[in-house]
């Protein structure tokens, strides 16, 4: 289904694209946005809305799925949000390169201790960008379609039974800790023995499974006992890299992803209910009970088309389509571009837009010469020179295009977007060919 405002940019009923092709061929519609496709009619058309429209979301740590559907019966539109993932890393980057800058007598910043307070209800930037992502995407579609509720998942994971399925009783309600310390507990299911080697009656010492620096958390199913030698050995790499799998398979799921969801799952429900909108709220159980009795794949999409009571026992698909929403954010406060070892490399550009373009814009470019000669639509990279490059997804496939022979169609909004085909059997793979990346 395609999108559809009037005159005033207010949302009408969607249209199907047949009906959108005709519109925009006969001059009466014009393209207002890509991603998700969005026309606007030349006429001030006040179309009565007959028709209840239900955004529903699957929220998870790295993939939230969307979905509209129209009176709980027809989907009409899918999408699936891809959280980002780097910014715990940046961060972590940005203050090994300001501890750099202060120890080694260069450009030094005085440390600043009136901006060290946390406002009530503070999250980390990391578990902020997802709430701010699906906020975002609400406000969105709310400009694009007459929006009556919204359905929502709100799911709370017992990650210590999810560790230990068995536990029951006092045990449950006292924890993996009780009576111990963290080292003494680490002695005693090990054996006091080094885990690596296998060496008694030696100094031994707390050590990650899986690095800090790789990720790791400082949970007790991520800590082994092993002795200096080893520890210092093992250095940078996993138990697995380091030839011990064995002490791998021994450690639990690491539970960064529920926890995630159960530290943000009222802040989204909040920014939900601040859209004035009645919010219903739906269980985990209910989401799978729905898409087994409705025999859809497992995906984030299919899994926010089963959220909540309302679910019906049929669901007709009115979209053949999937619209991937990857998040990128919107640039970077440096004041110039690093290397990989935190050296300067070369200024950042004082000016946003160059030639009226800005990096990540959706293009269209018609090369009339050339190495590049032909049509070629994807997502800009600019330079100062005005010779820029043409990305889809991480790929360039086009180089050194001059700005002239760029054409707007859509301004970047810290998004790229994929478009795939929709497959409802899960055991047909597509093989991309019908998607694009920008």
């Amino acid at each position: 289904m395609v999108f559809v405002l009037n005159r005033n940019k207010k949302p009408l009923t969607p249209c199907h694209p047949a009906k959108a092709r005709i519109l925009l061929k006969a001059g009466k519609a014009t393209i207002h946005k890509k991603y998700p496709f969005t026309i606007r009619l030349k006429e001030l058309k006040s179309d009565d809305v007959k028709y209840d429209f239900t955004p529903k979301i699957d929220y998870g740590s790295r993939y939230t799925g969307l979905t509209i559907l129209k009176n709980n019966r027809d989907v009409v539109w899918l999408a699936q949000i891809n959280h980002r993932a780097d910014i715990k890393k940046k961060l972590d980057d940005r203050r090994n390169f300001r501890r750099r800058r202060r120890s080694q007598n260069l450009r030094y910043r005085k440390p600043r201790f009136d901006n060290r307070k946390k406002t009530k209800g503070w999250l980390p930037p990391s578990l902020q960008s997802r709430v701010d992502n699906i906020q975002s995407w609400i406000r969105k579609l709310m400009k694009l379609i007459p929006i009556s509720s919204i359905t929502y998942e709100n799911i709370k994971f017992d990650t210590q039974l999810m560790e230990t399925p068995e536990i029951e009783g006092v045990e449950y309600q006292q924890g993996t800790l009780q009576g111990y310390e963290v080292r003494e507990y680490l002695l005693e299911k090990f054996q006091r023995t080094c885990v690596y080697c296998g060496r008694q009656d030696v100094q031994l010492e707390v050590e990650h499974i899986v690095p800090r620096s790789r990720g790791g958390s400082n949970r007790v199913s991520n800590l082994t006992i092993a002795c200096h030698d080893c520890n210092q050995n093992k250095g940078n790499m996993t138990a697995d890299e380091y030839g011990y799998p064995r002490v791998h398979e021994k450690a639990k799921k690491p539970l960064k992803d529920t926890t995630i969801v159960n530290s943000t799952r009222w802040r989204v429900f909040e920014v939900l209910k601040d859209t004035k909108l009645p919010v219903e709220c739906g269980t985990g159980a209910l989401t799978k009970m729905n898409r087994i009795k409705l025999n859809l794949p497992k995906d984030h999409h299919f899994d926010a088309c089963c959220v909540g009571k309302s679910t019906l026992d049929e669901l007709k698909f009115k979209t053949n389509s999937v619209l991937h929403i990857h998040a990128k954010g919107r640039g970077s406060y440096k004041r110039c571009k690093l290397d990989k070892y935190g050296f300067p490399r070369k200024p950042a550009p004082r000016i946003k837009y160059i030639f009226s373009f800005q990096s990540g814009d959706i293009i269209k470019a018609v090369v009339p010469k050339g190495k590049y000669k032909g049509i070629w639509k994807g997502a800009v990279a600019c330079r100062s020179s005005g010779s820029f490059d043409i990305k889809n997804g991480a790929k360039r496939i086009a180089q050194g295009i001059n700005h002239k022979y760029l054409e707007l169609v859509q301004r970047f909004d810290g998004y790229t977007y994929q478009l795939d085909r929709l497959n409802l059997n899960p055991d047909i793979k597509t093989d991309g060919r019908n998607s694009s990346l920008c």
